[in-house]
């Protein structure tokens, strides 16, 4: 039988013990969270914004890089660090214009971007139609020039073909990014994967900031209202020249 001290020293150290293990399993309940990476929000929708590109040093600043390089600046200007490793992907997340978003940089070769891109649609459960903004190069259009899209063909780039086989829709938010077409002795596959001359790095950085601004407003503005700003802008400049 216990004496009055004995009880409340059980007491006092079963109180202990139980609070060690409320805070163990919670410890652990964090952990597992934070090394499932961010989680979908269900108060509120998730936009996802891909840019698209190849990994490694080797593949850096070339043509075909352009998603990356308008995705990086998109990520400075926001402060969102895009470093975790998730859905075979560089993925941030973060707040742009007040709507909550995935910035992410598929890391499987161009050609498979369609499997980073589903798999981070499919778990935040993001409709493609509206939720998802797509950043790519384009040699149809001269360097510098961007345009804004909401629906359309791959256009014979690899990786907007994998997005559209994987998701199995066209209907879906791009901009575009002009890199120019290739000389006719040069194959397709060396010139998107050669660097810019450096006559043309002033205005590709436009490219890239403009190509930011517009991937930005996409999440308020109507695809519209977007579009006749941004399409517009090299046209104008053309013809101030002229």
């Amino acid at each position: 039988m216990m004496t009055g001290s004995e009880g409340l020293f059980a007491r006092l150290f079963g109180r202990f013990i139980g609070k060690d293990k409320d805070s163990g399993a919670k410890t652990s309940e964090r952990t597992e969270k934070e090394n499932a990476g961010p989680q979908p929000d269900e108060t509120g929708k998730m936009f996802i914004i891909a840019g698209l590109g190849n990994p490694g040093r080797k593949y850096e600043k070339t043509r075909h890089n352009c998603g990356f390089e308008a995705l990086d600046v998109l990520a400075d200007r926001y402060r969102i660090d895009v470093s975790q490793d998730k859905f075979k992907a560089r993925i941030g997340t973060g707040v742009i214009e007040g709507q909550k978003v995935l910035l992410m940089k598929p890391q499987t070769f161009m050609n498979l971007s369609g499997e980073a891109v589903q798999a981070a649609c499919a778990y935040y459960k993001v409709d493609p139609e509206s939720d998802l903004i797509v950043m790519y190069d384009d040699i149809s259009l001269e360097p510098g020039q961007i345009r804004v899209r909401a629906k359309g063909s791959a256009g014979g780039h690899n990786g907007m073909k994998s997005i559209i086989q994987m998701l199995g829709t066209d209907r879906f938010l791009r901009i575009r990014i002009g890199t120019g077409r290739q000389p006719s002795d040069y194959a397709q596959t060396d010139w998107v994967l050669g660097h810019f001359s450096p006559d043309q790095i002033s205005d590709m950085a436009d490219a890239f900031d403009r190509a930011a601004r517009a991937a930005a407003q996409l999440l308020n503005e109507d695809p519209e209202k977007v579009m006749s700003v941004f399409n517009s802008v090299r046209k104008q400049e053309q013809q101030e020249k002229e």
